[in-house]
């Protein structure tokens, strides 16, 4: 057995997993983590990637450039050119990020699930009323990007940002043991909920939820890192067009993705909890006749 894969056994132990991501003081190992991943010395960065290595599958062949100065750097990294395809279907809503499916399916009573069992309340994620309302028939996918992954998100179809709401709280790990135990988990996290008009009149709404090591999400067209140093405003008005595919923002190192879509945007055929899916793939559909 090698030594990754035995690391990799002993921390998928619930018990001790769990312990060790979410029992240590997550707030201050959150911005410890977030300076260390800045720094620029050689032998910390070389340090830094090696342990990362040893407890992911992290693969930089598709990356741009395979040369960091920072683990940071590496997190954030940015793919060649035509590495994401992006389906150009007038009536495919695409990924906004690579991840792995979570929970999905439609909203009931104004609540969701985040695993098996553990239902939350759309009221508690975006603490607004009306966005509640626009979802009340609707659908929801939760997407996981894990640390190895690619950690910048698109845009998931042509569309105007109205609103960033930045809800600062907790940094909890989201992992799927954490999901099982800890009752309403998103709704604790610290988040961004970013509503994204669609030129046919439908609401899809982006929310990335950060994570333990993960409290920093940055996105283009707001000039401010939100992050757990960060307090406000809560509610930022926006008025930005996107193209389909087009970059929104990144997380410093990796996290959550739920999308909501209101009546009239379905779950794309074959999405199913624990299948991969990359940026640019299928992830809603249109429903109906397109203006």
């Amino acid at each position: 057995m090698t030594l990754r894969s035995a690391l990799t056994r002993l921390t998928q132990q619930e018990d001790l997993n769990f312990l060790l991501t979410n029992r240590l003081p997550r707030r201050w190992l959150t911005l410890f983590v977030g300076w260390l991943s800045k720094l620029e010395q050689p032998l910390v960065r070389e340090a830094c990637l090696a342990v990362w290595r040893l407890f992911t599958d992290l693969d930089l062949s598709e990356a741009r450039t395979t040369r960091y100065r920072s683990l940071q750097e590496c997190f954030t990294r940015q793919l060649k050119e035509g590495a994401r395809p992006v389906d150009a279907d007038p009536r495919v809503v695409v990924s906004p990020c690579d991840g792995v499916v979570g929970a999905l399916g439609q909203v009931r009573a104004g609540a969701v699930f985040q695993a098996k069992g553990f239902p939350y309340r759309l009221m508690d994620l975006l603490g607004d009323p009306e966005l509640v309302r626009a979802y009340a028939q609707g659908s929801f996918v939760t997407l996981r990007l894990r640390s190895s992954m690619y950690h910048r998100f698109h845009a998931p179809y042509d569309c105007r940002v109205e609103q960033v709401t930045y809800v600062s709280g907790d940094t909890w790990n989201v992992n799927p043991i954490a999901l099982r135990r800890i009752e309403s988990l998103f709704c604790k996290n610290e988040r961004a909920i970013i509503r994204c008009r669609l030129p046919s009149g439908h609401l899809i709404t982006l929310v990335p939820v950060a994570a333990i090591l993960v409290a920093s999400i940055r996105l283009h067209f707001i000039d401010v890192l939100l992050h757990l140093k960060y307090r406000g405003p809560n509610a930022m008005p926006c008025d930005v067009a996107l193209r389909k595919g087009e970059e929104m923002g990144w997380f410093q190192h990796g996290s959550t993705i739920i999308a909501f879509a209101p009546p009239g945007v379905v779950l794309a055929p074959g999405l199913a909890p624990n299948g991969l899916i990359r940026m640019g793939e299928p992830l809603l559909t249109l429903a109906g006749e397109l203006q």
